[in-house]
């Protein structure tokens, strides 16, 4: 079968496929009873989020006053915007469209300014939609009934979240129409004249499309090739002759608009000529290495775009041209992203349990910043800055995307999970559905969640604020509460420790330098030695961490050397300007009144139950022991929390191993088969205790 000929089919197959599973198995569906009821509610609350994030950033528009929504709307409709220059478009550099975007958007600009904005916003809201079901209907490979159900809303609710679609609503690019052409050309249309002319009006809108007419040819397409060239040449011409000095300004004087808008540097722009930039190359040679890098992603890109093209995963084909696109454009602004979110749909990995790493890491690298993602580490900080454009680059040339023709495309080596200890009461777990396993997590997805986490964890507890009066209000009533109890003895230690000038600086040291370095330690070792064992104290950290930024949110709290009046020496920080409403050392980094429970101590006594519960040694057992009993002294002799405090975080570290046991049963799992011939490995009544040293290829039990 000639080369176009096969790729039109299996283009227009995975198409007929998506299409199939919506409309068809209706039998099957009967068939499912209750289990259909569950789904049909699943679809609804899919379709409902989706609606909502919908809404949500609509409303995120719209509620800003007429003059300062779609911020970059004013190249179109403000003082010095398109609609109202005398001169070339580009004489204030804030307009980095073609020259052709400018004579064709000018009317949807006008009429985004007669309706101040509410037009354009919901033009882009409904750009979206059709981006999201385009894209759901051209899922690779055989789709179940179930999952073309689901799929729309997903995708629509993904698109929504991510970056670039945000940035288009908020600025109110046009960037999702290009990418929207791509697809309706490349997916939908029926003849190839019409996916040729979608597809050059793309490029006549965005020149970097271009890209896409290799592709075409490359699979048999030629038709709808040479028509997209044709339609962009055409398109570019009649802008010549309507606008000959802004198309001279933009495709020669400034290189098909490289050097447009922002600094080229920025971090916005996440291209190859950016990246580079950013690392200190210029001049002649950057333009060297950006060229022979480009050649070189290029070729590897559409390579690899063509073979999954022929596979019959055109949408995985279509995505990853448009992330070479990315990576060789002068300029990839952060709205022009959207090729990496669509690059998801493609499969990686045997094992079922790893299918889900590629796609998470998309999604998280193309809804969150990077300073999310990564630390402010050194050698760390070009990963954070060119997130995207590592992703792009990694779908382009790297990623091993399994083949419809793979083994294990369809069906992949299934998890098998491992089988709890009954639990004293029947009803444990409350979440059936939460599944262990022997097995070590993905690493990459465990940093990646351990680092969102954190973040997540940072930004809520720097926006838990409840002002200075509420957090010395709260810290009297602790101070009055211990003094009823006995138990206020914070002062005296503290000025004992300042008195003794070796226990001061150990102090001060311990405070300072085990709070994150032993949690992070423990949870290392548990991941290499005792993974099942790790599954089980990283929940239950997390639990504890989410309840204590409930007690954070709810009841800011002074802590004693933040207390006016009460005479107590901060030794860690050094003396505080208690007149000043933003005094102390850490108030741009932290939230000084995020004090209870103390997650200091809190985290130190889960170290120290995880260590005594399982660590092999009795003296690793007594150094687990040792350390919340340290911690809890540091905090109380540096002036940084109450008693009351301590008490607090030991209460949320309880409920978070409580939380966990009810959710998820015992920590302890039936001990696996031995294998023929050979003596269990795990003696009756150990459980887990001895599944230190497994790994993934461990023999695991199955649910039962």
């Amino acid at each position: 079968m000639p080369q176009g000929r096969r790729y039109r089919t299996e283009g227009r197959r995975g198409v007929v496929n998506a299409e199939h599973s919506v409309h068809g198995g209706a039998a099957a569906g009967r068939a499912a009873g209750t289990a259909g009821t569950g789904f049909g509610t699943v679809r609804v609350v899919l379709w409902l989020v989706a609606a909502v994030l919908a809404v949500r950033q609509a409303a995120a528009v719209l509620r800003h006053p007429p003059g300062e929504r779609l911020t970059d709307l004013e190249t179109w409709i403000g003082e010095n915007g398109v609609l109202r220059v005398t001169g070339s478009l580009y004489d204030t550099g804030r307009f980095t469209g073609t020259p052709f975007a400018g004579l064709v958007l000018k009317p949807l600009a006008r009429s985004a300014e007669q309706s101040l904005g509410i037009a354009w916003t919901f033009g882009t809201l409904l750009l979206v939609v059709a981006l999201g079901l385009v894209a759901a209907r051209a899922l690779p490979g055989r789709v179940s009934r179930r999952t073309g159900l689901l799929a729309a809303p997903v995708a629509i609710s993904l698109l929504m979240l991510s970056l670039p679609v945000r940035n288009s609503f908020s600025l109110g690019q046009t960037s999702i129409i290009p990418v929207l052409l791509v697809l309706l050309g490349c997916l939908v249309a029926r003849g190839e004249r019409g996916a040729g002319v979608l597809i050059g009006i793309g490029a006549a809108l965005q020149p970097a499309v271009l890209l896409f007419v290799p592709l075409l040819w490359l699979t048999g397409r030629k038709r709808a090739a040479v028509t997209t060239t044709g339609v962009f040449a055409a398109s570019t011409a009649v802008a010549w002759l309507v606008m000959p000095g802004d198309s001279w300004a933009y495709w020669v004087h400034h290189v098909a608009g490289a050097g447009l808008g922002e600094r080229p540097d920025g971090l916005a722009n996440q291209s190859l000529h950016g990246a580079l930039l950013r690392l200190g190359l210029s001049g002649p040679l950057e333009v060297v290495v950006f060229i022979a890098l480009a050649a070189v992603v290029v070729f590897l890109g559409l390579r690899r775009a063509v073979r999954y093209a022929r596979d019959g995963q055109p949408l995985l084909a279509v995505a990853l041209t448009g992330c070479v696109a990315i990576a060789v454009s002068p300029t990839a602004w952060q709205h022009q992203l959207l090729w990496v979110l669509l690059a998801l749909v493609g499969r990686v990995g045997v094992q079922a349990r790893d299918r889900l790493v590629w796609p998470a890491v998309v999604v998280l690298v193309m809804t969150l910043p990077g300073t999310m993602l990564l630390p402010n580490v050194g050698v760390l900080v070009p990963l954070r800055e060119n997130a995207p454009l590592v992703a792009a680059l990694a779908a382009a040339c790297a990623v091993p995307f399994l083949t419809r023709t793979a083994r294990y495309f369809e069906q992949p080596v299934p998890t098998e999970y491992a089988r709890p200890v009954p639990a004293r009461w029947r009803r444990i777990p409350l979440v059936p559905f939460w599944r262990r396993l022997f097995s070590r997590p993905n690493l990459l997805l465990e940093v990646l969640a351990i680092r969102v986490g954190f973040s997540v964890y940072t930004q809520i507890r720097l926006a838990a604020t409840g002002g200075r009066e509420t957090a010395e209000e709260h810290g009297r009533q602790i101070h009055s509460i211990e003094r009823a109890l006995g138990i206020d003895i914070e002062l005296w230690f503290n000025h004992a420790v300042v008195n003794a000038k070796w226990a001061e600086s150990f102090f001060n040291f311990y405070y300072s330098s085990f709070h994150f370095l032993v949690p992070l330690a423990i949870l290392g070792v548990l991941y290499a030695r005792r993974p099942a064992d790790y599954r089980w104290a990283r929940s239950s950290l997390a639990f504890a961490t989410v309840l204590a930024l409930v007690g954070f949110w709810l009841y800011p709290l002074a802590p004693p050397r933040l207390m006016p009046g009460l005479g107590f020496i901060d030794t860690a920080h050094g003396p505080q300007d208690l007149t000043n409403p933003d005094y102390g050392a850490l108030t741009s980094l932290t939230n000084q009144y995020a004090a209870m429970p103390s997650l200091h101590f809190g985290w130190s006594l889960w170290c120290g139950v995880v260590i005594v519960v399982l660590a092999p040694k009795a003296w690793m057992k007594l150094l687990g022991a040792l350390h919340p009993l340290f911690t809890v002294c540091a905090i109380v002799a540096t002036a940084n929390h109450w008693v009351l405090d301590a008490v607090g975080g030991a209460a949320v570290v309880g409920a978070g191993f409580g939380l966990t046991y009810l959710l998820a049963g015992p920590r302890r799992l039936e001990p696996r088969a031995a294998a023929p011939g050979k003596a269990d490995p795990f003696p009756e009544g150990k459980g887990l205790a001895a599944t230190r040293g497994t790994g993934d290829s461990a023999e695991r039990t199955p649910a039962g």
